[in-house]
């Protein structure tokens, strides 16, 4: 419908308020018809923030020395010249050994990771031999099923991951939220005997989700039927608001204090001794003290979740205009006191250095690791870490090291005139000139 006085606003999105005035609180929200098809992020051209996607971490470079020390280490130890084939990637990834200082992060019970894309992205994670990490609420709206013939979503994901995990390598983190307590899945999972393996070999862990990088303050939040949401009105709050006979089911987000966080993860370590305990934290203004609690109370990793990111539905007003840059998480933090997950649009090998020079141990991949899935259902994951690996490897050796974790903020360099550098009220971001 055209406008009824041909009134236009220069220097205002017109569109996006014509559309708000036509469909009212619909508009939110993404389009309902691309729920389960596409991942929204930060960058879309219909958000209201900015277009243009950019963080610390994105405007660092790395930098090469002139002199390295510790290539004519590597030199003497091999009796000839490195080459990027001798940087050595394989890390502790939060209690579990990993060949790649990489894992594959929660996707929780979207549509779109629910089904074969799940399932696919638990085989090839497995195959390579790195952590996995399976999202809130899947048995809260999935079930909890044994039975091979119907078993439910969380357990088909880590029975496929289990069957091609080599020994000794990698692991599953099932994460947990309030709705996820109420239904008691670390219990469900902690004893099934379908999953005793993976916990009796150390490869089991369970993480305590406080907030996320999509909607930062938020709990989860899909788009349901009719007939879904009266199903799942018991245990989620569903709202009509997206139209078009689909409804909004939110998830709380949990309520956290300092006291809280540290008896909640001392509780973990209580009732799950084999288990890992992971926490993962929305990108807060004050994720520096929450990752320094989680640790002094026992955490064996911290997963900062940038904002920016997300495999999930989630307000177009949070995805570009709340919860800080992954690079600012990280610079906050400064030298982590233990194992530091980092994740938010990471895909390629430049943006995951840049991270583990900054201090994360590893990276995660949310959205690329469904698209790759996606892509390819039997090789399209393997091919994209593959690919990540060997970037790694080329970057790293550039600097003139031999294994990931040798790679410090002395790395990296940022333009001088950043927002980060550019604010007297804040300090600079570790490496930035003085």
């Amino acid at each position: 419908m055209s406008a009824v006085s041909g009134v236009s606003a220069p220097g205002l999105p017109e569109a996006l308020i014509r559309q708000r005035a036509r469909d009212g609180v619909a508009t939110v929200f993404p389009p309902v018809d691309t729920y389960g098809r596409q991942l929204h992020g930060a960058g879309d051209v219909e958000l209201p923030g900015p277009a243009e996607v950019a963080d610390d971490l994105d405007l660092a470079r790395l930098v090469p020395p002139v002199f390295m020390p510790r290539r004519l280490e590597k030199l003497i130890d091999l009796g000839r010249e490195p080459l990027h084939d001798d940087v050595d990637l394989a890390t502790v990834i939060g209690g579990f050994h990993s060949p790649l200082p990489v894992y594959v992060s929660a996707f929780g019970s979207t549509r779109v990771a629910s089904g074969d894309a799940g399932i696919a992205a638990s085989r090839q994670a497995g195959r390579l031999g790195i952590p996995m990490v399976i999202g809130e609420n899947m048995v809260p709206v999935g079930g909890y099923r044994r039975a091979e013939a119907s078993q439910s979503p969380i357990l088909a994901r880590l029975r496929a991951y289990a069957q091609e995990c080599p020994p000794g390598v990698g692991g599953v983190v099932v994460q947990q939220s309030t709705e996820d307590a109420d239904s008691e899945v670390w219990n469900l999972v902690y004893s099934d005997t379908s999953v005793r393996e993976l916990r009796d070999s150390g490869r089991l862990g369970f993480e305590l989700k406080t907030g996320q990088g999509a909607k930062p303050g938020l709990g989860g939040m899909t788009a349901v039927d009719a007939d879904e949401a009266a199903r799942l009105a018991g245990q989620f709050a569903v709202r009509d608001v997206l139209g078009s006979d689909r409804w909004l089911r939110c998830a709380t987000p949990g309520t956290f204090t300092e006291e809280i966080l540290r008896q909640q993860v001392r509780f973990m370590r209580n009732n799950f001794p084999r288990a890992r305990v992971w926490v993962k934290f929305h990108p807060g203004r004050d994720v520096a003290l929450a990752a320094t609690t989680a640790w002094q109370a026992g955490s064996d990793a911290v997963t900062v979740d940038g904002a920016q990111g997300g495999t999930g539905w989630a307000p177009r007003v949070f995805l570009d205009q709340v919860g800080l840059p992954l690079g600012e998480c990280l610079r906050r933090i400064g030298r982590p006191e233990g194992c530091l997950l980092a994740t938010g649009r990471i895909w390629e090998g430049g943006r995951a250095v840049r991270a583990l020079a900054m201090g994360a141990t590893a990276v995660g991949l949310g959205r690329a690791a469904l698209l790759a899935v996606d892509e390819d259902p039997e090789h399209g994951l393997t091919r994209l870490v593959e690919a990540l690996a060997l970037e790694a490897r080329l970057l790293v050796s550039a600097v003139g090291k031999y294994r990931a974790d040798a790679l410090t903020h002395e790395d990296l360099w940022w333009p001088q005139a950043t927002p980060t550098t550019a604010s007297p009220a804040r300090t600079a971001p570790i490496g930035s000139p003085a």
